[in-house]
């Protein structure tokens, strides 16, 4: 068992290390200014998934209207989870149309709207990232394998690729939302530690 326990101790350490690469750092950069640009200009952050990345949408939501690593204001961040939305709009439109009813709720212009996938072909999100566009706001997405059909789709795209299961890509995604929540309140809160 242990053999086994070591392999998945080195997969893991694989995908974070992934967060090394260029472009992995390109993308994180870019997310945490394109979110620090949206919350001085009074935005707000629209963030969605499926499953267990649903349960890190709601993470990133909390890390920001709560606080991450300094005291310091709330920032306005929803994760798209409400059970009663989601069980009536997939009840009277579809499942594939929960998020894009919700996008179509709360988004406006100068907002932005992120989408977890590690697939990049959960239809939902599919048709939900080209509606916030249509709206006015910014889109970025977490993705995994080859992007899937969400690939190219985004104004900002991260592509977690080279892992057979969603949960490594998944642990990469969230490396990478602690890290831009981190330099978000780095650029936004310089003063954080005397509020």
């Amino acid at each position: 068992m242990q053999k086994s326990i070591l392999h998945a101790i080195e997969d893991a350490i694989r995908a974070i290390s992934f967060l090394k690469a260029t472009n992995s750092l390109q993308f994180i950069e870019e997310a945490s200014r394109r979110i620090s640009r949206c919350y001085q200009m009074e935005g707000k952050l629209l963030i969605a998934g499926n499953g267990g990345s649903l349960c890190d949408a709601m993470h990133f939501a909390e890390e920001l209207t709560s606080q991450f690593r300094e005291k310091r204001k709330a920032l306005p961040a929803i994760a798209l989870a409400d059970p009663a939305h989601m069980s009536c709009a997939a009840n009277d439109f579809g499942y594939a149309d929960v998020f894009s009813r919700a996008v179509e709720a709360y988004g406006k212009p100068g907002d932005i709207f992120i989408s977890l996938t590690t697939s990049g072909n959960s239809e939902n999100l599919v048709r939900a990232v080209p509606l916030a566009q249509s709206m006015g706001l910014s889109t970025i997405s977490f993705l995994g394998k080859t992007g899937g059909r969400l690939k190219g789709v985004s104004d900002l795209e991260w592509i977690v690729d080279g892992f057979t299961y969603s949960d490594r890509i998944q642990e990469a995604h969230m490396a990478a939302i602690h890290i831009i929540i981190e330099m978000v309140e780095k650029e936004l809160f310089s003063y954080a530690a005397t509020i």
